[in-house]
């Protein structure tokens, strides 16, 4: 079952919850700790890893798809490779639908299998707290408007480490659509002054299947709803509903039926994300489209130096 993430991870501040899940928060410190003992392992293939310290929604999957394309465009032998999960068949499908991709439930079982197929690069999305492997290139990536939330760890906020181990890594990404960018490079500076930071915005590639015209109800199960609709907005959309569920939700009929139901009622066109479409595609929709999106790097130059 995948649960929401709590709304008081994302307010600007802890609050009475977030300290009364301190004890739990401490202990998983503590494994987390424990973990980082043992020695990770260096691998022929060159890895790169797409990870965040903030759970969810920062826009990994889709950076992992630009950098294969870069690195394709440069003739390079790159794939990807990704930790089974049962509840993110969406990503994969995604990941599948734009190169090769190894998955187990081993990473490093994973990137043995890119290794005997002799890839040059192997494209890690997600696995940045996975202490198992000493990745060739590390990029953090944070949502413009999630950024850390409340700015604790997990259970008492949604981030994975704390902020400040920031300092440990050189390429930090901000995906979005560029909200509230110049405080956030602020921010990062001030724990990483070393830190390159990279900037990418969510620009839609099918909008000429639509009418902008038309009144729309949105619906999406991934972590970056509001960054979706932002998105959505900027271009023109008249937006009289949005709806959100948890990410990687598994959509039933019943969730479907209510969708339509709704979007009648208040005479509207439906869209959703090509993650959730995948979804959703053996219900045969008509009425239900999609968005695809690609994500256009500002500065590409200054992040193909980081890559290459």
């Amino acid at each position: 079952m995948t649960l929401k993430k709590p709304k008081f991870w994302d307010y600007k501040k802890p609050n009475i919850y977030s300290y009364i899940f301190l004890p739990i928060t401490y202990l998983i410190r503590l494994l987390n700790l424990y973990k980082k003992i043992h020695q990770p392992k260096k691998f022929k293939i060159k890895t790169i890893c797409v990870g965040n310290i903030y759970i969810g929604g920062t826009g990994k999957t889709t950076l992992s798809i630009k950098l294969n394309e870069i690195l394709s465009k440069k003739k390079l032998k790159s794939c990807f490779v990704k930790k089974f999960y049962k509840d993110q068949t969406d990503e994969q499908e995604l990941l599948k639908n734009n190169g090769k991709l190894f998955i187990s439930s081993s990473r490093v079982d994973a990137i043995k299998q890119a290794e005997k197929e002799e890839y040059d690069i192997a494209i890690l999305d997600d696995g940045l707290q996975d202490n198992s492997i000493k990745y060739d290139l590390v990029f953090v990536c944070f949502n413009n408007i999630n950024w850390i939330g409340n700015g604790m760890t997990i259970p008492s906020g949604p981030l994975r480490e704390n902020i400040k181990n920031l300092v440990n890594y050189k390429n930090i990404f901000l995906n979005g659509n560029l909200e509230n960018s110049d405080n956030l490079i602020k921010e990062i500076l001030k724990i990483n002054s070393k830190a390159i930071i990279h900037l990418g915005k969510y620009v839609p590639t099918n909008l000429d299947e639509f009418d902008t015209g038309e009144k729309y109800l949105v619906f999406s199960g991934i972590g970056n709803h509001q960054t979706f609709v932002s998105m959505l907005k900027n271009y023109g959309f008249n937006i009289l509903k949005d709806i959100e569920f948890s990410d990687h939700y598994n959509y039933t009929n019943k969730d479907i039926i209510e969708i339509l139901k709704k979007a009648k009622k208040l005479n509207c066109k439906i869209i959703t994300t090509e993650k959730d479409f995948l979804r959703i595609s053996n219900m045969n929709l008509s009425e239900i489209k999609f968005i695809k999106s690609d994500l256009e790097i500002i500065e590409q130059d200054k992040l193909i130096r980081s890559l290459i």
